[in-house]
Parts: structure tokens; sequence; C-alpha cells
């Protein structure tokens, strides 16, 4: 059995039933409103987010409609801060089809984007309860603190593992944080244990981070080219790993540009990149990640019942094994 048919497993049917939740979201009577939203629908991924939002609630009581709201909220609010990332960044392409700034404009997306954080907040309210909507707040928070410090850290040439990590921490691991602590709210789970299932949502959002950076390491065919985060200034873990342990000279005209915030050109990517792959900077990456995953599994709660044990851990290395 595959990695995500045993994460589905004990959550089949209310992955359906979310599902359908999910999709009624992305309506509006304005025409081409709609067919943005449709758009976006489209390419929301296998719903990673919300399927630990099922996980923990089923693990903490059970799943129920405060859960699908708690969780679509968490969604649409991630998914706004995408379209507006979109924007911001220039990119052109989102899970390997045209960005909805592509495919519309930048008009669209943007406002497309309001229209889902408005959702999402909706949602949220639709829970009744407010530690949910504090949950979210933090996370909005966090998403755009992310971005802020990220831009901050390129102009002032910060690149370091501690940097890095508090970046990730908000941009990606504050998701799966989310996740895990509404769901556990939404199955009347105490602090104790929703504490537990914060610090495994934690851990497994830096995994995932960790693993999609190293795909810009990759040729294979992830759903971006290879190289783009580095053309957008950002220098993740492989590279930062060489730029600290390496003697190579090819490094130091790089380093020197970094500090002082300047763009590297497409030979300096493509050096970094193959220093990055040949001199232990994927090896240690993935080590990074095996560290977080032990990390993940100690903070389970060790009464799980076995099924779900599985779909956990099953999450976990679905996460880590991914090829995209």
């Amino acid at each position: 059995m595959d990695k995500l048919a045993i994460i589905r497993k004990p959550i089949e049917q209310e992955v359906v039933a979310f599902s359908s939740y999910f999709k009624s979201q992305f309506k509006s009577d304005v025409t081409l409103l709609n067919s943005a939203l449709q758009y976006v629908c489209e390419s929301t991924g296998k719903l990673m987010r919300p399927m630990l939002v099922m996980l923990v609630a089923k693990c903490a009581g059970e799943v129920n409609e405060k859960s699908y709201a708690a969780a679509a909220a968490m969604e649409m609010l991630h998914t706004a801060s995408l379209l507006h990332d979109d924007v911001i960044d220039e990119s052109d392409k989102r899970r390997g089809r045209p960005s909805v700034n592509v495919a519309f404009n930048n008009n669209v997306a943007v406002l497309t984007g309001d229209f889902l954080f408005s959702q999402a907040l909706n949602n949220a309210a639709v829970t009744g309860d407010c530690r949910i909507v504090q949950e979210l707040s933090v996370l909005g928070k966090a998403l755009s603190r992310g971005e802020i410090l990220q831009v901050e850290l390129q102009q002032n040439g910060s690149y370091s593992e501690e940097n890095y990590l508090k970046v990730i921490e908000c941009k990606t691991a504050s998701l799966f944080v989310c996740s895990a602590v509404c769901a556990a709210y939404t199955a009347n789970a105490g602090d104790a244990m929703a504490n537990k299932f914060r610090k495994f949502g934690e851990y497994v959002g830096i995994c995932f981070q960790i693993k999609d950076d190293i795909f810009d390491y990759s040729s294979n065919d992830v759903g971006k080219p290879t190289g783009s985060d580095m053309r957008e200034g950002k220098i993740t873990l492989p590279a930062l790993y060489v730029l600290r342990e390496s003697s190579n000279p090819l490094l130091e005209p790089i380093r020197e540009k970094l500090k002082s915030a300047e763009i590297l050109d497409e030979n300096e990517i493509e050096s970094l990149i193959r220093i990055s792959v040949e001199e232990g900077g994927i090896d240690y990456a993935n080590s990074r990640i095996e560290h977080y995953r032990a990390l993940a599994l100690d903070a389970l709660p060790t009464d799980i019942p076995s099924e779900l044990h599985e779909a956990f851990i099953a999450y976990l290395d679905y996460v880590i094994m991914r090829n995209k």
C-alpha cells in the first residue's frame, strides 16, 4: 500500500466529505471572479494540510463540521497568500501550470486572493471557537512576517542556517502547526494534546520545506525550473551548507556578492548548484530532515490507535519521500 493510501485509510470518508465542502467555497456570482476561483480550485494539490486536520481531529476525538470549516479556513488563507506571493515574485508557474497572475492578470490574482482571505475568515467564524480564530490570525501574521523577514535578510546579506529556519518556521511550518492545533480544538482536545500536535506540525513543516528546497537543485520536473529559488535571491539549506563549510575557491566571489546583497548571475547560480550537489549540500539537508523526522515522531502522543499511528508515520514519510 502506498503512503497516500495509508494516510487516507482511517479518514477516507472524511476526506471525501471535506473535498466536497472545500470545492463549494470556490464560487461567486461574478463571472470573472468565479472563473479565477475555479482555476485555483483545479490546482489545490493533494490537500496535505487538510488531511492532517482530519487525522488529528480523529485522533483527538472525532472529525466534525468544525473540523471541515477549520481545514478550509487554513487552506484558503494559504492559497490566498500564494496568489499574492506569485504577484510579488512575478512567478509564472504554480504547481506546473500558469499562475493566476499569468492566466488572468495581477489585479485578478490579488483580488481573488482577497476573496479567499474573506472566505477563510468566514470559515473560522463558522467554527464558533475563538481559539481557532486566534490561531488563524497568528498564521496570517506568520506568513506575512516570513515573507518580509526573507526580504530583509536578502537586503542585509544575512544568510545563515539560523535565519533560514526562522523564515521557514513562519512561511511553512506555521501552516502545519495551525492545521494540527485547530484540528485538536475542533475535537475538544485539551491543551496538553493540542501542544503535542503543535510540535508535530512544526517539525513536519520544517521537513516539508527542506525537501521542497532540495528540488531546486534537481533536474527533475517538479513544477518549477531548477535554480528558481536562487534567481529570486533565496539561498536554501544545501547552498548554505557549502557556503559555510566548503573551501572551494569558486565560492569566494559568490560569498562576497551575497554579503553585499548583489544578485548572482546565471554562471554563479549554476556553480553554486553544482558545488552544493557535489560537496555534500544535499546530503546535509537530508540529514537535517531525518533529525526533524525523529523529533516529529517523538512529539506524537503515545496512546494513538495503531491505524492512526501508521497514518501519521506515513504522512511524515510521504512529506520526506515525495518527488515533487
